[in-house]
């Protein structure tokens, strides 16, 4: 499993570059909804990126790659190998599931989270504009949970490459066939579910946190009735998008 982390970290940066061209591509081609003509707002989202691709570097991975080095080695065997990745897999989507909704119920968590829902249109940039507090929390997170399971890095470098590859997936402005979103509805997060916890009405934003599975939203009661709609408005009613300066200062000011 060592091996298959390795291969992940060596091509991580190339395939999540590609996603990230193909979606780029195909959400112009056949978009969802039309998109506002404002390249600043993808500067910002660029930006925030940029922010976090550096702090990924130094800090996110050595923090994962240093917690799978202190668990206290109690994985029996049976929980090994491919099937012991897949499980791992179901469990990290489970609980980013949870910590996804405690970003929205716990007021200090939502200082930083609610950087991503001020953005006023949802597209791939859209996938990758989180302020680096809420990654470095979320990173925090993450490294409690590999210490009490126990988990292999290899798990973890798979994880979060899925991660963002589902994110770009569904925060893209892709039009997919009715059919078709429908059915990949019932297995994974499509962008007419995301779209809905984006939207700006507050029952709305606290609903469809699930990340790659679809599953944890109806299990944890938390799944809208929202159908996405062309004209639906995206964001916070209570806050407007700012510069990349305000933002990243927004959640330390005084409110």
């Amino acid at each position: 499993m060592e091996q298959v982390a390795q291969t992940v970290i060596e091509y991580k940066a190339a395939i999540v570059a590609l996603w990230l061209l193909l979606f780029l591509g195909t959400e112009r081609l056949l978009p969802a909804t039309t998109r506002p003509d404002d390249e600043q707002r993808v500067g910002r989202n660029a930006g925030l990126w940029l922010v976090n691709t550096v702090m990924s570097v130094m800090i996110i991975l050595p923090l994962s790659a240093g917690a799978t080095q202190l668990g206290p080695d109690w994985r029996p065997a049976w929980w090994s190998g491919a099937g012991g990745l897949i499980l791992d897999l179901v469990i990290l989507d489970g609980l980013i599931y949870l910590w996804h909704r405690a970003n929205h119920e716990i007021p200090l968590l939502w200082r930083f989270h609610e950087i991503h829902h001020l953005d006023g249109f949802l597209d791939t940039t859209s996938a990758v504009r989180f302020h680096f507090g809420e990654v470095l929390l979320s990173a925090g997170f993450r490294a409690a949970v590999i210490i009490a399971l126990d988990m292999p890095f290899a798990s973890i470098v798979v994880f979060e490459a899925l991660v963002l590859l589902a994110a770009v997936f569904h925060h893209s402005n892709l039009r997919l066939p009715a059919p078709l979103e429908r059915a990949l509805g019932w297995l994974v997060v499509t962008p007419a579910i995301h779209w809905v916890h984006h939207h700006a009405v507050d029952r709305d934003t606290r609903s469809n946190y699930a990340t790659i599975l679809s599953l944890w939203d109806p299990l944890g009661g938390t799944r809208s009735a929202t159908r996405r709609h062309e004209a639906m408005p995206i964001g916070l009613p209570e806050a407007d998008d700012q510069a990349v300066g305000a933002l990243l200062l927004r959640p330390f000011r005084r409110r």
